[in-house]
């Protein structure tokens, strides 16, 4: 134990001598309780840091919708700020659904590859080089339709990460998918939208959500303001990340209302944003799900945001492509798997 224990102390010595340098982070993304001896401060979020950022960067977002608000409908508006999220069923002509259906199935190609307890998530990435062998789904992606209510809910203008994504429930040994319980995403407001290409039902794992806990109430932030002065020390790894994990007899303490399950015929488009409560739903059986999965997370302190720009959607691509590639060979060369792994065109059929 000494020997586990002894490095582990000197690295949160290190921590916290360096702490003057992670200072610029309270005015970033950063959410890590556990690395960060800034963000997982006891004292600071005594006084209200963690809160505090919250706060602002819930103001912030609301300034970089504004120029955005006169594209969404006010229905939709409405019911995005009361739930935290927009459903839209039969959301494609007949006719577009069944040709992007048809070409996403056909799609081949080297991708990225996530195992949590017993789920596999496999994914490729939807760049420009993709997407130019798939009319159908760029379609879709460049649709105002689309693309406006998740800029508005995302409170960001510039182009979402998108990636075909098929979901493997049960498929391997291994403890409980960590996705199955319910948690927020990060501190901020950030969004994910799910273009389901199956039905989905209570075997697939369906998209779970906690209506309401978006928002920022006296109860919510109280309940964050608890869980940040310990968060630092959570024996969850994901809370003491920034992820924090919620159990449902919590959520009445909060006044919030049971998760809701999104049972749903293929065609839908749900759009979320994940600074709320959610999970992945308990799947009944053995099985998979397809969709076209889309991630935005702006900076959340900026007052603006930037619009869509071509060449630096390209940019971004390739870095996020990059920095993945730099990931797996690293873990490759220390004998461990990465959070994320390549893996070759073949790889769907086998899982199939």
């Amino acid at each position: 134990m000494a020997t586990i224990a002894g490095p582990a102390r000197r690295r949160s010595r290190l921590r916290q001598l360096a702490a003057p340098l992670y200072l610029p982070t309270i005015l970033s993304g950063a959410k890590s309780f556990a690395d960060n001896p800034i963000i997982g401060s006891r004292l600071l979020n005594r006084l209200g840091l963690h809160t505090g950022r919250m706060l602002l960067a819930g103001a912030m977002a609301e300034l970089r919708r504004l120029p955005l608000t006169f594209s969404v409908s006010a229905q939709d508006k409405a019911a995005f700020r009361r739930d935290g999220f927009l459903v839209k069923e039969n959301f494609l002509p007949r006719d577009h659904f069944e040709r992007l259906n048809e070409e996403v199935r056909r799609y081949r190609a080297w991708g990225w590859e996530c195992h949590q307890g017993d789920t596999i998530t496999h994914r490729l990435h939807l760049d420009h080089e993709a997407l130019t062998q798939l009319p159908a789904t760029r379609a879709l992606l460049q649709q105002a339709a689309y693309r406006r209510p998740l800029a508005w809910a995302g409170a960001h203008a510039g182009s979402p990460v998108f990636y075909i994504q098929r979901i493997f429930n049960h498929l391997t040994e291994g403890p409980p998918d960590p996705q199955r319980h319910l948690h927020t995403d990060t501190f901020h407001p950030t969004v994910k939208a799910w273009f389901f290409l199956d039905d989905v039902d209570d075997c697939k794992g369906p998209f779970t959500y906690v209506p309401g806990s978006h928002r920022l109430t006296r109860a919510w932030l109280a309940a964050q303001y608890r869980r940040s002065l310990k968060a630092h020390e959570d024996p969850l790894r994901y809370s003491a990340r920034g992820s924090l994990r919620w159990t449902e007899e919590e959520l009445a303490e909060l006044g919030l209302p049971p998760p809701k399950r999104f049972l749903l015929p293929a065609n839908s488009l749900v759009i979320a944003d994940t600074s709320g409560i959610h999970r992945r739903g308990e799947a009944s059986e053995a099985g998979s799900r397809l969709e076209i999965w889309a991630f935005s997370r702006p900076s959340p302190f900026l007052p603006f945001t930037l619009p869509d720009v071509a060449p630096v959607t390209r940019l971004r691509d390739r870095a996020l492509r990059a920095w993945l590639q730099r990931q797996d060979a690293r873990a490759r060369r220390a004998g461990r798997l990465p959070s994320w792994r390549a893996v070759g065109p073949e790889r769907v059929d086998e899982l199939e």
